[in-house]
Order: C-alpha cells, then structure tokens, then sequence
C-alpha cells in the first residue's frame, strides 16, 4: 500500500505525518515528550496506566498547557492477573523470599504489605472520559462496549492494540476507530488478550498486512520501526500510521534514566529478551543480570502487578546507585539503529524520509 494511504489515518488523528509516538508507562511518559511530538505533527502519548484516577485529568492539562495539537492518553485494560489481585501474608513472606538477597544488596528494608496492589481499570477510565483526550488508546484487552459508546458521544478516538488477527478482529467487531498492529519486535510488555503472549508472537512485517487486508479500521504497525526506512516499510505492507516507542524512549525529553538511555545507545542493545521477570507480564528489553538470574526461577515469578510491585520497591535503590543490573531496561530489537536523542532530531529525520522522492 502506498504512502498516500496513511492519510485516512492521519486525518483521523487530526496529525500531519503519520507517526506515532508509543505509551509508556511506569513513569517513563512525559508532559513534555507528549506535546512535543504532538507540535512537530505526529501524535503523542502518555502511558497513564500507573496513575490514580485523580491524576489522570492533571496530566491531560498539563499536555494541554503544552500543545493545542491531538495527543493520547494510554490504559491497561486488564489490570490484573490470575492471583495477581491480592496478596495474602503467606504469599507475601514466600515471595519477599525471592527479592531478600537483592535488597539486602541495595541495603533496601522489607517493605510492608502493601494495602492496594493496582488501580483499577474502571476508575481510571472514568477520569479518561472527564478528561476527554482526543484519543484514548489501550492495551491489554478491549474495554466494555459501554465505554466504547460513551467515547464516541464524546468524540474521544479509540486505538486498541493486537498482537495476533483475532485481537484485530475483537478490535473491529467492537468498532475501535484504529487498530495497532504490534509484533513481537517491539519493546516494553507484549499486549497480548486472547491467548498467552508467548502463543502470540508474530512479527510486524507478518502482521502488519495481515490485519490490514482483514479489519474496516485503519491500522498503525509498532515493533522493530526506529526510522524513516521502517515506516516507508510498513506503510507500504498496508498500515496508515507507524508507531515508535524505543527511539522516542531514548530522546531527553523522555522519563527514563540517563542511564538506561545510554545504554540503548550501546551495544549492550544489540542483545535484548523477552521475560516476565519485571512485572510478570511477557515484556522485551536488555538483557541484565536480573533476566539471567531469574532465568531459572521463572515458575516462581509472581503474577502480574505482584511481581512489578516488589521490583518497584528495589528500583528506587538501584537507580540512584547506578545499578543497571537490577531494573528494567525496555528496548526494542532495532534500538541498534538509534541516531537522535531529542524529539526535534527525530522527527526531523522522520519527515525527510518520509517526504516524495523526485
């Protein structure tokens, strides 16, 4: 399909060029990595799946100080795993058991059970309709047709993410305006609903058009796209739009640690896995100690957000003593090809290849 298809895309959006800029959650989001690439014609977003309900709506105004252009906010919509909804003392003393050794290492104390594990999908997606950004993308399943409706009476977007076809066909049979079409390349977790993500992974190059010739949405491909090249790829198998999360990830105006952002500069990023050691849930980043460690412990990995709860409580340590060994450091398989560290240079080099050739 050729490049003057991504318009009905785009259009949609209310962007200039087909580019979007992935969610990331955990922090790594930005007000000012979201207005950024939304200024300079593509569409931003802010991963909000770790808010609280209440603050959700500040962020949609502080993007809004920043940019009058479209941006997203992103959600999970499942919020929770099988077990991962509470946590009773006896599991809790078996799985600290597993962390012990690590924070004693980074002289963290044992932290105390914790009173609430998540927030909660249906809460936060009623602060995403007061919010009313113009698009609501999400992950993780297909949110009840009640909200679907009410974001159309509001005249909020929705993209949903699939991994597989059948994901694309629940999409579309539930009247998702756009479909993102994710392979397992990218980085960060693998979103998939209908099945175990390790059942579900399919490369972009491979997904891109099968969705493409199967759904009435337009489609945006995300996994293994980090420059113009990718994006021309991909908007010739049959997307509209391209969606890029590790090369947005490694630009200044991002969340990340500096160091995290060196090393996707690295050749460290040459060698990336996919784990559910983090958080329980299947996610692609650099291989570290932590991955390797944990390699032979995976049936003892708690469900998801138990396991990224007690990870989360070492992290703070381990980032201010520098310690790479024992976080996550998401990264998609083309990070290799990284050049620009800030959204202007990015965008810039984007636009260009993307321009008509004479």
């Amino acid at each position: 399909m050729s490049q003057s298809r991504a318009s009905d895309a785009v259009q949609k959006l209310g962007i200039r060029h087909p580019i979007i800029q992935g969610p990331f959650g955990g922090g790594f989001s930005t007000e000012r990595l979201t207005a950024a690439v939304s200024n300079l014609g593509g569409l931003g977003s802010y991963g909000a799946y770790h808010l609280p309900p209440d603050e959700i709506g500040r962020v949609a105004g502080q993007i809004r100080a920043l940019t009058d252009k479209p941006f997203a906010l992103n959600l999970w919509v499942s919020d929770h795993d099988a077990g991962g909804e509470a946590l009773s003392p006896e599991d809790f003393e078996r799985i600290y058991r597993i962390f012990e050794p690590y924070y004693r290492e980074l002289g963290v104390e044992k932290p105390r059970p914790p009173e609430r594990l998540h927030h909660r999908f249906e809460e936060q997606v009623e602060a995403i309709l007061e919010a009313r950004p113009p698009v609501f993308s999400f992950v993780f399943g297909v949110p009840p047709a009640p909200v679907l409706a009410e974001c159309r009476r509001r005249g909020i977007l929705t993209a949903g993410a699939a991994t597989t076809l059948a994901e694309a066909e629940a999409l579309d049979a539930a009247g998702v305006n756009l479909i993102v079409a994710t392979g397992f390349e990218a980085g960060g977790h693998r979103p998939s609903f209908l099945a175990r993500a390790e059942d579900s992974l399919m490369g972009t190059l491979a997904l891109t058009p099968l969705v493409a010739d199967r759904v009435k949405a337009p489609v945006i491909a995300a996994g293994g796209i980090a420059d113009g090249r990718g994006i021309r790829a991909v908007l010739t198998l049959g997307a509209q739009a391209a969606q890029l999360g590790t090369a947005f990830l490694a630009c200044e105006e991002s969340g990340t640690t500096d160091a995290h952002r060196e090393l996707l500069f690295s050749d460290r990023a040459r060698d990336t896995t996919l784990t559910r050691a983090f958080t329980g849930r299947l996610a692609r980043g650099m291989r570290n100690r932590w991955t390797e460690e944990m390699k032979s412990r995976l049936d003892e990995v708690a469900p998801f957000p138990i396991q990224s709860w007690f990870l989360s409580k070492l992290k703070p340590a381990a980032v201010k003593a520098g310690r790479t060994d024992l976080v996550s450091l998401w990264a998609g398989q083309a990070a290799p090809i990284l050049r620009h560290r800030t959204v202007p240079a990015l965008m810039e080099s984007l636009v260009q290849a993307l321009a008509p050739r004479g």
